[in-house]
């Protein structure tokens, strides 16, 4: 059988079948039109080992000796007795290749009555999408207990970074050398996990931002899972991962199947920004996206509106819900260029702090008498979006839907609560509701839909917070079924509602996924909106996620989360790389803040096309005090700016201060990622003399001498030579505008 061979944007896959089973020969750089036999492949059988090659199998499995994590985990129960046809020998039984770089490999164990179907499709960007079916083709059940997705690593790949966090301080990195054993990333916490890491990527030694080979993996799935890079003694390195299933999760009855969320893995040869590359070309082509391209924005009416600027009101009022003061809020913010207003926490029927309330969601008739029409009306007679925050798998025990159906509340005993049943420790007073069980499922779709059908809402900010502790239904684990279920109510609630954006926010940023992010249109990347934290955070969710799904917000002076103070040129600028508002009593904003604050908003209206569609871009410092990032216009390989009309924007850089640092200047910093052989003006844009905090910017007798007026130079002349850049106080940043010249 002839091998498997995909290519697309410079990387390809090839997937050989001589040895009977699915084995990878490759994954990685683009191989050119040709294959040679495969033969001279052939591995050396060593001492004390098995006496054949061992295969990299897409499904490693260890009926072909291999000594590592295999890929299917389960047994059969014949009889009431568990344990037969633990180990499968599948064998390749039929490949089907389809249009669009995509094939369907089907292995089967007729006598473990196991069938595997494995869907692979590479993406014009680059990025591989891989997802395995098993069916039970036997006649009595079968308890599935892991079934993984796993690619191999080229044997250059040493080092191995994934990211970790908590509330408030999610997805920061941290490196280690790849060595023999497992590295595993276990998420036990029925939702992505404010520790999740969001990508794990195996590369050459000291691969940074621009420089490098990096193999990456991503798990689309947004409950309990693993994520590994698993190191075995014949010299392969797999990297992959899969649901972490409970005990008995997942039982097939004869013909029954389980597929797997699908793995995201991208290759590239410069580093991090191509991993990026190939994860925003996926998002950017479909044809859902809130900005798809051009091609795929033709599938879909009203698709490529601007992403509006945002005013959150939970940062300003809390639980402080008064219509007089919640209008004076909308006016300042119209006032501003606000284009979306968004109603926070504590609308619906006893929400006065976060005791009480959580399932009933109905307006709360002694705030809103009238309902929220009064308010809706405000907002959009001035211009703007109304939306309005929501958690609908979430419970308090002092709500009318609890009282009502106590036996709706998750936990890890067959009664409920109320028949003395046992209930998961509480979590910020709160529990969660069965979607599992069908009646409560319709209850939370029939609320979430009214709400819509009544009121003008045209975006949802869907909240959940709390982790899926002892999560249970009728006694039995549900996490898999919850997550399945979820999963149906944003499907069903969009299909009725399409024009309704929703974004994923879970107590900040603990459900980040491209399982999520197929059914909603930005996250909440985390509850701090304190900009130095936000520096980190942002740039490590853009790892994975381009900027115009990833909320930034403009918080107060003072941060809520840290007690920080921050200048609103650093806020504003940290927020700008992303999808852009703010969570501030913007009514205080007055004087000359007030006028820097609605020139960045102009900024921001301005750029966001080029924000939300460009390659990001991520220098390269010796110094670990500083950070230079932006965007480029274009795609990569033509010439930043598009048409390169003199004038049109071709890039936007911000150079941010973290610390203080050991230099006494920074000295010439490189700026890379424009076309070599263009000329360019640089100038420095936000803040500027006048702005309300400028003069605290900087620390410095007297400024770089381009700082005025600008720099003309060729792209090869900025990434080689570089620009010298200003002194910069701690904790501040300087916005740069790349025009064509």
């Amino acid at each position: 059988m002839d091998p498997l061979y995909l290519r697309s944007a410079s990387t390809s896959l090839v997937i050989s079948f001589d040895s009977g089973e699915a084995e990878v020969i490759h994954w990685g750089a683009d191989l050119g039109a040709a294959l040679p036999d495969l033969a001279i492949l052939g591995a050396p059988v060593p001492h004390s080992a098995v006496d054949a090659a061992v295969p990299a199998g897409l499904l490693p499995q260890a009926s072909s000796s291999w000594r590592g994590r295999a890929a299917l985990r389960g047994h059969r129960i014949a009889d009431g007795v568990p344990g037969y046809d633990f180990s499968v020998r599948l064998r390749v039984a039929e490949v089907t290749a389809a249009a669009g770089n995509a094939a369907v490999i089907v292995q089967t164990d007729a006598d473990a009555g196991i069938r595997v179907s494995s869907s692979l499709t590479l993406h014009d960007g680059g990025l591989l999408e891989l997802r395995h079916t098993v069916t039970n083709t036997g006649t009595s059940p079968y308890q599935l207990d892991e079934l993984a997705t796993v690619l191999p690593a080229a044997p250059d790949a040493v080092e191995l970074l994934d990211l970790t966090g908590r509330w408030c301080r999610e997805r920061h990195p941290q490196r280690r050398a790849i060595e023999q054993g497992t590295w595993v990333r276990t998420g036990r916490h029925g939702r992505t996990g404010h520790d999740s890491s969001l990508l794990f990527a195996a590369g050459t030694a000291g691969f940074g931002n621009r420089h490098g080979k990096i193999w990456a993996t991503h798990l689309a799935w947004s409950g309990n899972h693993e994520q590994f890079a698993d190191s075995v003694a014949d010299g392969w390195t797999m990297i992959g991962g899969s649901e972490l299933l409970g005990p008995a999760e997942v039982i097939l009855a004869p013909g029954g199947s389980y597929t797997t969320p699908a793995l995201f893995a991208a290759y590239s040869d410069r580093g991090l920004d191509g991993i990026s590359e190939a994860f925003y070309a996926w998002f950017r082509n479909r044809p859902h996206h809130v900005l798809p391209s051009a091609a795929a924005a033709g599938q879909r009416a009203g698709a490529g509106k601007p992403r509006p600027v945002v005013l959150n009101t939970w940062e300003a009022v809390y639980f402080d819900h008064n219509l007089t003061t919640l209008i004076e809020l909308a006016d300042s913010a119209a006032e501003l260029g606000v284009e979306r207003f968004v109603l926070d926490d504590g609308w619906f029927r006893g929400r006065r702090d976060d005791h009480a309330g959580l399932g009933d969601w109905y307006v709360d008739e002694a705030l809103w008498p009238s309902g929220l029409t009064p308010l809706i009306d405000a907002v959009t007679s001035r211009g703007m979006e109304f939306g309005l925050w929501v958690e609908p798998e979430m419970v308090n025990l002092d709500s009318d839907v609890v009282r009502a159906h106590p036996e709706w509340i998750v936990g890890p005993s067959v009664q409920s609560y109320k028949d003395g049943g046992r209930l998961p420790l509480e979590w910020r007073h709160q529990h969660i509701i069965d979607l599992v069980n069908p009646d409560a499922w319709q209850y939370i779709y029939d609320r979430v839909d009214a709400l819509l059908r009544e009121n003008d809402i045209s975006y949802l900010k869907w909240d959940q917070n709390r982790d899926l502790l002892e999560h249970g239904h009728a006694g039995r684990a549900s996490v898999h079924e919850q997550t399945l279920a979820a999963y149906r109510l944003f499907d069903a609630l969009k299909a009725a509602h399409p024009g309704v954006e929703i974004e994923s926010c879970s107590s900040g940023g603990a459900r980040v996924d491209l399982g999520i992010l197929e059914r909603t249109d930005r996250i909440w990347a985390s509850d701090c909106n304190d900009a130095l934290e936000r520096q980190s955070i942002q740039r490590w969710t853009g790892l994975v996620v381009p900027p115009e799904l990833v909320g930034g917000h403009v918080g107060p002076t003072t941060s809520h989360t840290t007690a920080r103070t921050h200048d609103l040129s650093f806020r504003a600028i940290t927020a700008l790389f992303g999808h852009f508002g703010m969570e501030w009593d913007v009514r205080q904003v007055e004087g000359v803040q007030r006028e820097e604050l609605k020139r960045f908003i102009g900024i921001y209206k301005e750029h966001r096309g080029l924000i939300h569609s460009g390659r990001m871009v991520r220098a390269d410092l010796a110094d670990h005090s500083l950070m230079l990032h932006g965007v480029v216009a274009g795609p990569a390989g033509k010439a930043a700016g598009g048409s390169g009309e003199p004038g049109s924007t071709a890039a936007l850089f911000t150079l941010v201060s973290t610390r203080t640092s050991a230099a006494e200047q920074p000295g010439r910093i490189a700026i890379p990622g424009l076309h070599a052989d263009a000329d360019y003006l640089v100038e420095a844009v936000f803040p500027v003399p006048g702005d309300a905090d400028y003069a605290r910017t900087f620390t410095q007798v007297q400024p770089p001498a381009w700082l005025e007026s600008g720099a003309t130079a060729s792209g090869r002349f900025l990434a080689e030579v570089g620009l010298p850049m200003p002194v910069l106080n701690p904790e501040h940043a300087l916005l740069l505008q790349v025009t064509t010249a």
